[in-house]
């Protein structure tokens, strides 16, 4: 992208079509790392459009969408997502010794070419990071970072590893939804990779560049990921992607369709779902501790705490709203970190999280000033088999 002295740039085309004109946005040169493929969606940049900076990452979390339309199409389709995941990379002899000691579950009996779940915690045993880990070698690991500072924490226990930390530099897409792997059979060049299970990695020819994807995402509804580095056709990529997706009604969207989804699904946010005041225990992600592995850093402080979870979900045929207070019997309990209308199940959702250890499953609670009722309930709200991510089963919203 080039820029010019009136205060626009020129930009790639799209679809095939010319280069255009388009107006530098402010946020270009605020110092954060933002998407690569904005110049591709920039007409569709409205006036109430909100981005937002996650990991270092600046993607669109709303651009004027029809947000209903656009959680119906995923849920019947396929939608392209850019989101600002931030990937690093741990290479060397002792890497997985190195993660073994970092993370809350084991890591060396990981395969090559499959991914999995990792959080890594403070000796407190509370939640520092959240994120995908992929094997990639016997000797090689990309971890898919939530939101927040872990890199001075991470060189701080690298002493005694021979390990190397690598920032990728590399973006994320992600295509998700029910005819999402029609879509990667399309645009692979040598054809959809086999075996693609769920969370399974694999590096696939997309435009003539080898891309690495997996069989991951952040909807719960079936789909995959792009790792896309920086040095990529960026411009040729987009135009194939579009191209080839037509065939199966891909389009682009922001994230306010997919966090509808997340949430549905009991998919939770470092940052403010969970923190470091919160052990995996007290998030509802318990099974995610093996304490028949080695040592781990916050392994003492876990083998002590509360097993019951302190994040529950949250059902209303009232209004939620993220941040409104939580009370039983008139006192506060806790407060919703999340809260979105459910088009699937017909009412409000959200996620509350209490402030003390106790059994908050299947409570009567009122939410806010005005004493919206509504009753904690397990998560996810539904498929919790994970049927729709694995290709066993459509619901379609």
């Amino acid at each position: 992208m080039t820029t010019s002295s009136s205060n626009t740039a020129t930009v790639g085309s799209f679809q095939g079509g010319a280069p255009r004109t388009l107006p530098v946005f402010p946020w270009r040169k605020a110092g954060h790392r933002a998407s690569p493929f904005i110049p591709f969606y920039e007409d569709k940049i409205g006036p109430d459009a909100i981005f937002c900076v996650y990991s270092g990452h600046m993607s669109p979390v709303y651009l004027d969408d029809d947000v209903a339309f656009e959680y119906a199409h995923l849920r019947r389709a396929a939608t392209l997502y850019d989101v600002p995941e931030h990937a690093i990379e741990f290479v060397g002899p002792d890497a997985a010794r190195f993660l073994d000691y970092l993370m809350v579950r084991a890591i060396t009996p990981m395969k090559v070419g499959r991914c999995g779940y990792g959080l890594m915690c403070y000796d407190d045993g509370g939640i520092l990071m959240d994120g995908v880990l992929m094997r990639l070698a016997e000797d090689r690991f990309r971890y898919v970072l939530a939101d927040g500072e872990i890199f001075t924490w991470l060189r701080a226990h690298q002493k005694g590893f021979d390990v190397e930390i690598v920032d990728t530099e590399d973006w994320v897409l992600q295509i998700q939804g029910p005819r999402s792997l029609d879509v990667l059979g399309d645009l692979a060049d040598d054809g959809m990779p086999s075996p693609f299970t769920y969370f399974a990695a694999a590096e696939v020819t997309m435009a003539g560049q080898r891309l690495l994807v997996t069989r991951t995402g952040w909807t719960n509804e079936l789909g995959f990921e792009i790792y896309v580095p920086e040095d990529c056709d960026h411009a040729a990529l987009w135009d194939h992607m579009i191209d080839k997706g037509a065939a199966h009604e891909l389009r682009f969207a922001s994230m306010a369709s997919m966090n509808i989804r997340r949430i549905e699904g009991g998919i939770l946010n470092n940052g403010s779902d969970m923190n470091p005041g919160t052990t995996p225990f007290a998030a509802g992600l318990g099974q995610f501790v093996d304490f028949e592995k080695g040592d781990f850093i916050g392994r003492e402080a876990l083998e002590k705490a509360d097993r019951r979870p302190r994040l529950v979900g949250l059902t209303s045929q009232g209004t939620l709203e993220t941040g409104m207070a939580v009370m039983i019997d008139g006192a506060v309990a806790g407060s919703i970190t999340a809260s979105v209308e459910s088009p699937t199940l017909g009412h409000a959702i959200g996620y509350v999280l209490f402030d003390q250890e106790g059994d908050w499953i299947d409570r009567q609670v009122t939410c806010g000033a005005d004493g919206v009722p509504g009753e904690t309930v397990a998560l996810p709200f539904y498929d919790a088999e994970k049927l729709i991510p694995r290709g066993k089963q459509v619901a379609q919203g």
